[in-house]
């Protein structure tokens, strides 16, 4: 496995990130009058971004969701989240584990996310997990964005590896797009964020809890390996 690359999304895949966002979104919503939402209302809207969760709150309410309003909004939003974007927000369980099992084969990690680079590198420092990374990419760091295949190709890159020895771990249809157009097996995480079952966007392999990766990722080096 030595030389492979394992590319993983932020949100929804290695940190629960659902209750700090929620937070936030209650905070800009509070500050314009509007009742709170829940957790399990925001889980599944996690992967369209901040901006959309606010427009599509505004749109239900018949609240006014003009591009203007929402640059406003979206400043209070980003303000907010800064300062409290760890304050509940975890690595899923048995991350660390295989993260450290990973770089024990002698794997190289990378993150390829679409959520702000400068917002990745904090909340990956205050969860100690940005030194266990070769390659931290978020939407900014280049001109494209998943579901564009070069977001996660060059994150590859970054990290020092190559495409052709390569997984994408995600947990919606954008990850599972980007890394079908870049050629590179993925896996579904299926506790993610994802509206529908990831098993409908036919990722080449699903896991229903990381003590399940390492198994998933023999057998798909394995398949690499014969390729």
């Amino acid at each position: 496995m030595k030389g492979l690359t394992v590319v993983f999304d932020l949100d929804g895949t290695l940190v629960d990130t659902a209750p700090d966002l929620t937070a936030t979104l209650n905070h800009v919503l509070d500050q314009i009058g509007h009742g709170p939402v829940t957790v399990d209302d925001v889980r599944p809207v996690v992967a369209y971004g901040g901006r959309r969760m606010l427009k599509n709150i505004l749109e239900t309410a018949g609240d006014d969701a003009s591009e203007a309003r929402l640059d406003e909004l979206l400043k209070v939003y980003l303000a907010h989240y800064r300062v409290h974007l760890a304050d509940a927000s975890r690595p899923y369980e048995g991350v660390l584990q295989c993260l450290d099992w990973l770089t024990a084969q002698g794997a190289r990690l990378g993150v390829c996310t679409n959520k702000y680079e400068d917002l990745t590198f904090t909340l990956l420092d205050q969860l100690d997990l940005e030194r266990r990374f070769h390659a931290i990419c978020g939407v900014d760091t280049f001109e494209v964005r998943k579901p564009h295949p070069d977001h996660l190709t060059r994150t590859i890159e970054m990290a020092g590896g190559k495409a052709d020895y390569a997984i994408m771990i995600g947990d919606t249809e954008t990850d599972i797009a980007t890394a079908k157009a870049a050629g590179i097996p993925v896996i579904a995480v299926t506790f993610g964020y994802s509206d529908t079952h990831v098993e409908c966007f036919e990722p080449d392999a699903m896991i229903g809890h990381y003590r399940e990766l390492p198994d998933r990722i023999a057998e798909l080096v394995n398949t690499l390996a014969k390729a």
